[in-house]
């Protein structure tokens, strides 16, 4: 993977600019030498929970329904993505994804794609351990599952909601329908939850689960995050110290998003997702469809580019494609959190997809 140096100010919404013309090569490459083989697909950007570093208590405005994409226009979108772009991981998020109606059928519709991606799935758990089986035999192959706290209270005071209970069945249900490996995703908030580092790591260790935390990002729709107040990579791994051993894993990391560490000497581990304090922009893979229709480059990126107006207007497969890899390669060489040029999204979490 090419090296970059991650620290370059611009100008909120402003296109990377280069003058090296784009090499006759049907992937999804950037002027940085990074391929993106791994697409993030929103299928909502609603959601049952009301997590605290997400939403407002009374939830946002959705997007109207004859925006979203349907799953024909799903469906397409990701057989460009599989036969001519060289995409090889498909992960749907949301919102959350369990309310779009009929998931199941799409979950199969696209595990039929040639050559066949690799199909996970980021949710809350909330109603899955019921559908679990469903889609496993639809050709889901794994779950990530998003859990701050197993305490009922804490649960309760973060999301919201008291539905601890149904995650919990949830994580279960994913591991007994033989979606392996089942990860689950927790944020530790300063002053909230950050006590509870250690007891999630032994729940994960006891349950046969992957737990990896990932640091708070600014992507609220309340716009309110605080640096001070987040949790650094640094300090989870200190509090995860306090009661194991961690030692740094033997495995390529690759482009994946976690720092991965052995607890106890192995063979389980532990992750840690620094995407603040030690970005990994250098060896990002991944490209990003929003429930709309647009695609963004990075996770953070203050532009997009819609496909839906192509889709809807009678564009070919070839120039969608083309549109896409242009897009693709106008990305920036980082996120930017750690410079003075730094624009938060408008678009939330909820809205982009993880």
């Amino acid at each position: 993977m090419t090296e970059v140096n991650l620290g370059i100010p611009r100008v909120p919404g402003a296109q990377q600019v280069t003058d090296k013309p784009r090499p006759d090569n049907p992937a999804l490459i950037d002027t940085f030498g990074r391929v993106a083989t791994d697409l993030r697909v929103s299928l909502t950007d609603k959601c049952n929970l009301r997590c605290t570093y997400c939403m407002p208590a009374e939830g946002l405005e959705w997007m109207p329904g004859e925006q979203v994409l349907s799953d024909d226009e799903l469906v397409r979108l990701m057989t460009i993505a599989v036969r001519d772009l060289g995409i090889t991981d498909i992960r749907l998020t949301g919102g959350e994804p369990l309310l779009r109606p009929r998931l199941e059928d799409l979950v199969a519709r696209i595990a039929a794609l040639r050559p066949r991606p690799r199909l996970s799935m980021t949710t809350n758990g909330i109603g899955f351990a019921k559908r679990a089986k469903a889609f496993a035999d639809a050709g889901l192959d794994r779950i990530n599952v998003s859990l701050d706290s197993i305490d009922p209270k804490t649960f309760e005071h973060i999301t919201r909601r008291d539905r601890l209970r149904h995650v919990l069945d949830a994580l279960a249900a994913a591991r007994e329908a033989g979606l392996d490996p089942v990860k689950i995703n927790a944020v530790l908030l300063r002053g909230v939850n950050e006590h509870e580092a250690p007891s999630l790591l032994r729940f994960a260790l006891e349950n046969g689960y992957h737990l990896r935390f990932i640091e708070q990002m600014p992507l609220d729709a309340q716009h309110g995050w605080n640096r001070k107040e987040m949790i650094t990579a640094d300090e989870i791994l200190e509090l995860l110290g306090t009661e194991f051993t961690l030692t740094p894993s033997p495995a390529e990391r690759g482009g994946a998003p976690a720092e991965r560490w052995l607890v106890d000497g192995g063979p389980h581990e532990v992750g840690v997702i620094p995407s603040v304090s030690r970005p990994f922009c250098a060896a990002c893979e991944r490209t990003r469809l929003t429930a709309d229709g647009a695609i963004r480059s990075c996770l953070f990126s203050t532009d997009e580019t819609d496909l839906r107006l192509l889709l809807r207007g009678g564009a070919s497969d070839e120039d969608i494609a083309n549109t896409w890899r242009a897009t693709m390669w106008g990305k920036l060489a980082g996120h930017e959190i750690n410079e003075a040029g730094f624009a938060q999204p408008i678009r939330p979490m909820s809205a982009i997809g993880g």
